[in-house]
């Protein structure tokens, strides 16, 4: 029997200004910060010339409160300040899922 059940993912885009100052830092806080969120799964990151960071979710009501969480809205607010020319975010709705492990 499948006991998979549909999740959201929040698929966040983004390309940095050249002032980095302070985004190490920042970014590793609202990972931990979103990690004690309600509703939280897990998080993926890849970050080159274009960052993508998808993290997992349990409901809609989950990404709103954590979107709203007040030490997000200033990581949100220096993002558009100082550390992105553009982003982009996408909450999509997982139905399925399926992996392949060599091991």
């Amino acid at each position: 029997m499948n006991n998979f059940k549909p999740y959201y993912a929040v698929i966040f885009t983004s390309t940095q200004t050249e002032t980095t100052t302070g985004y190490t830092e920042m970014a590793h806080k609202m990972e931990t910060l979103a990690k004690k969120q309600n509703g939280f799964i897990s998080m993926d990151s890849a970050k080159n010339q274009i960052g993508i960071t998808v993290s997992y979710w349990k409901s809609l009501e989950d990404i709103k409160t954590w979107k709203a969480n007040a030490e997000h809205l200033l990581a949100q607010q220096k993002g558009r300040e100082q550390w992105y020319n553009w982003y982009n975010v996408k909450i999509c709705k997982v139905e399925r899922e399926y992996q392949f492990n060599l091991d």
